[in-house]
């Protein structure tokens, strides 16, 4: 707005110099040319007046912005055009022999020797035979035998005497050839530790009847009498003895007292 205003004021015709105008008697100011002007030319005044502006605006802003960038000053080289190489353009051939790449491994500074070639033995090598001895232990399994017990109950079992296993010592002839064994023979067995038989009792006793009176250690029959066989009672019930008396004399069995029926 200000550049406008500034080009605007530039543009006014400068003031005529000549002699003053004649006094008059009419004393009111003559307006400027800008007023004198139709107004399809004050539109031209003002929109070249912003052209202007605008152009001035564009200059000024690239002259600054070239100003604060700069533009790269070209490298020089030290030396002159002769004493630069001249390379050759692509696809030409350069009279200089191509140079080959070094290969990574680098290349052995003597041949390999080869490996001295023995010549075959006239005598064929002789195998090492030898014979050693050794012994191994084997377990013996102990075995088992019964035996009856009446003083068991029936089918009762228990280990009266525990069972052992025994040793038997083993004697090989084992013979090797260049370290490989090829042969083991037995040459002595014996029995260094004889095993123990093991012995379980069975019982064979019978259950007592569940009619046996309690207070007898043998059977004796519940019942409304019971007498000893071949007395002078008369039953119903008999007994053969003798008896012990384990709890009360019921029956009257123990007639001398000493603890023993029909005796």
């Amino acid at each position: 707005m200000f550049a406008t205003t500034l080009i605007a004021v530039t543009m006014q015709p400068p003031q005529n110099q000549g002699p003053p105008y004649p006094p008059s008697f009419d004393q009111t100011p003559r307006p400027n040319w800008f007023r004198r002007t139709t107004p399809a030319g004050r539109v031209a005044v003002i929109l070249g007046s912003v052209t202007l502006s605008l152009l001035l605006l564009c200059c000024t802003g690239t002259a600054i912005v070239g100003a604060l960038t700069g533009e790269p000053e070209p490298t020089k080289t030290g030396g002159t055009a002769a004493e630069q190489p001249v390379l050759a353009a692509p696809g030409e051939p350069t009279e200089e022999a191509p140079t080959q790449e070094e290969s990574p491994i680098a290349a052995p500074s003597t041949a390999p020797s080869s490996a001295p070639v023995t010549a075959p033995s006239s005598a064929a090598a002789v195998p090492v035979v030898q014979v050693t001895t050794v012994t191994e232990k084997a377990t013996i399994r102990y075995g088992e035998r019964t035996v009856k017990d009446s003083s068991l109950a029936e089918g009762k079992r228990v280990v009266r005497t525990k069972g052992a296993n025994g040793v038997r010592t083993l004697t090989y002839e084992v013979t090797t050839t260049d370290g490989v064994r090829t042969a083991k023979k037995l040459v002595k067995s014996a029995v260094t530790k004889q095993p123990v038989t093991q012995v379980v009792a069975v019982g064979t006793k019978k259950q007592q009847s569940s009619k046996c009176d309690p207070n007898y250690s043998g059977c004796v029959p519940i019942a409304s009498d019971v007498d000893c066989a071949g007395g002078s009672g008369n039953g119903p019930a008999y007994v053969s003895g003798p008896i012990r008396v384990i709890g009360d004399d019921v029956y009257d069995l123990d007639r001398d007292g000493d603890g023993i029926a029909c005796d």
